[in-house]
């Protein structure tokens, strides 16, 4: 069994640690060795997030590196390019098209890009963009993004639609749950 690599990348506050944890609990109940590894950054100011979630049958290290990770799961356009270069050969980017500004961008220093994706794309990177703030917000919540983003992993591995609804139910306070879990089934459907 080969060892996957999946970075989850995005801003403080989005809920990309909430993700590695719930795909991290989905991934041990599957009998698979998982690692996982949270680098926060000034998350709490909304800087850059990484989580780093590599499984199969032996995993030494969460670490990954250039050309290793065989997912990315950017929860904003920018982070997704930051990212990019981690991307293996064959991999795929699953992005969120919102765009949330940087610090240079807030204080007058620098412009937020505007062809990013198209640039990912001529570099003959897999890019599944979708606005998941929209899908989220369809779902009762902004704070779903997550979720989204982790339905369109979902249709990628070989793990039963039922175990990513059953990590949902362990992995969010109850009051949440089934707004989750609508989250997930449209954004799986889309």
């Amino acid at each position: 069994m080969k060892t996957t690599g999946i970075m989850i990348v995005g801003v403080g506050g989005q809920g990309s640690l909430l993700a590695s944890k719930l795909l991290g609990s989905l991934l041990l109940d599957r009998g698979y060795d998982v690692k996982v590894s949270e680098v926060h950054g000034m998350s709490q100011r909304g800087g850059s997030v990484v989580t780093y979630v590599k499984f199969g049958e032996k995993v030494y290290s969460p670490i990954i590196t250039e050309g290793e990770a065989d997912y990315i799961l950017s929860f904003e356009k920018l982070e997704a390019a930051r990212y990019a270069a981690c991307l293996k050969k064959g991999g795929r980017i699953i992005v969120n098209t919102q765009e949330i500004d940087p610090m240079p961008v807030l204080i007058g220093g620098a412009t937020y890009p505007t062809d990013i994706l198209d640039e990912l794309t001529e570099k003959g990177l897999d890019i599944d963009a979708l606005d998941a703030l929209s899908v989220a917000c369809e779902a009762g919540s902004p704070k779903a993004v997550n979720i989204v983003l982790l339905s369109r992993l979902a249709k990628l591995l070989d793990i039963p639609y039922e175990a990513w609804l059953a990590a949902i139910e362990r992995s969010v306070k109850p009051r949440f749950v089934e707004l989750n879990k609508k989250a997930f089934a449209l954004g799986y459907n889309k």
